[in-house]
């Protein structure tokens, strides 16, 4: 059995090389795998130079004497075979079930007009979302442009409900490409939306290029709008939110203790000041901070201002130090927040700042933060002006162009040297 072992670790080495790299190609991509027929040349050419590869791995660490030349091979033309064998029962498996009715995406929102929908046969259905039954928003169609925009409001409405109820993760507009002003107020409504849109050819372009015998091709749309983080890049956000915030909340918790009992000298009241905000995907969560107000009403308008007398004695120390803001680390493991990322602002704040400033709503594109690039920049406090609120969304939406985790790490330093100067912290 312990003669196995390095075999066992090459095959699972070799089997990490292959997935990553077909993942790349979108080989495992639902729309690709319900194509038919099997992909036999592009799977052959990755797995045969994934074969290469592990052969100048072994030359290069001097480890190939270790290894049968005979199992290698049979290595190689075994895997291949059976690669091609899945990938075979698999798409006869989906197709079995397209044409039973068995399979649909509940991920995927269809949107657009009555001619577009249904301009899509159901080889446009299989090559564009991998499925036939997809949830549709259908539009009006060949009407003045005061009926359907009043009707498309209203589909906009359900849009929206639909793909926060569902988690869905993508957008496909069926529009003619000349009706700009319709997509652009279908972009505009969506934007809020944490996902991808993407617009497909119309009926026009369908018709001028080879789009039948371009099915087994991956179809070019146009990309309207950008999902913020994929999923390898929220789970990455996620472990690390977890791991520091397990390790702060056990750090600080005298600090914890000892700001709470301050709190309750000072004066009556809670110790712990709760109020609703918008978080991911504009969903209302419920964030934690110390008390540091005499009376604050959950989702008043008036912000906190220099030398404000609704602020405690305690409450003054607190908010300079930031300390006030440290309970948030419970929204950060709950799932509600982030370590780092748009700071949340009230109720009553967001929906004023999201009708000043156009691109507002981007931020809900990610999970809100206990510190951001905003206030790195020293653009956190009171927003007396638009110029302010847009200051801060201009920030903001850089970090969520521009995330990485070493961007975090290097807000998270900067915030620590940020809480030192105590700038704009009132």
């Amino acid at each position: 059995m312990p003669e196995l072992m390095p075999y066992c670790a090459v095959g699972l080495f070799s089997s990490f090389i292959y997935l990553i790299r077909m993942s790349g190609a979108g080989h495992y991509e639902l729309p690709e795998s319900a194509k038919p027929g099997v992909e036999l040349t592009k799977i052959l050419v990755c797995w045969f130079t994934t074969a290469l590869l592990l052969a100048f791995f072994a030359f290069f660490i001097k480890v190939g004497v270790d290894y049968s030349r005979g199992v290698f091979v049979i290595f190689n033309v075994l895997v291949p075979v059976g690669l091609l064998a899945v990938r075979k029962v698999t798409k006869v498996s989906l197709a079995s079930a397209l044409i039973r009715g068995t399979w649909s995406r509940n991920d995927l929102v269809l949107v657009g007009d009555e001619a577009e929908i249904a301009s899509l046969d159901f080889h446009d259905m299989i090559n564009l979302f991998g499925a036939t039954d997809v949830k549709r928003f259908v539009l009006m169609a060949d009407a003045e442009e005061a009926t359907w925009s009043s009707s498309d409001e209203r589909s906009m409405k359900a849009l929206v409900g639909h793909v926060r109820d569902h988690n869905c993760r993508e957008i496909m507009l069926a529009m003619p490409w000349l009706q700009t002003e319709r997509i652009e107020l279908i972009r505009e409504r969506i934007k809020a939306l944490p996902i991808a849109a993407r617009l497909l050819p119309d009926r026009r372009v369908r018709a001028l290029s080879n789009y039948s015998s371009a099915m087994r091709q991956r179809v070019l749309v146009i990309e309207i709008q950008r999902a913020p983080l994929g999923a390898a890049e929220q789970l990455v956000k996620r472990a690390m939110d977890l791991a520091i915030s397990a390790v702060a909340l056990a750090t600080l918790l005298p600090v914890f203790v000892l700001t709470a009992l301050a709190i309750k000298l000072d004066g009556t009241g809670p110790v712990i000041f709760r109020q609703r905000r918008k978080g991911f995907n504009g969903q209302e969560f419920v964030m934690y901070k110390f008390r540091t107000m005499k009376v604050h009403q959950d989702g008043a308008v008036v912000q906190a201002m220099r030398d404000d007398p609704r602020v405690t004695a305690i409450g003054k120390l607190l908010r300079a130090a930031s300390i006030d803001e440290l309970p948030q680390i419970i929204n950060v493991i709950k799932g509600d927040m982030s370590l780092v990322g748009p700071r949340p602002h009230a109720l009553a704040h967001d929906d004023q700042f999201q009708n000043l400033v156009g691109d507002y709503a981007y931020r809900h594109h990610v999970k809100p933060g206990l510190t951001g690039w905003a206030q790195c920049n020293g653009s956190r406090g009171a927003t007396p002006s638009v110029e302010h609120v847009a200051d801060r969304v201009k920030f903001d939406l850089w970090y969520i162009n521009n995330w990485s985790l070493w961007l975090d790490v290097h807000i998270i330093i900067r915030t620590f040297f940020e809480v030192l100067r105590k700038r704009n912290a009132y």
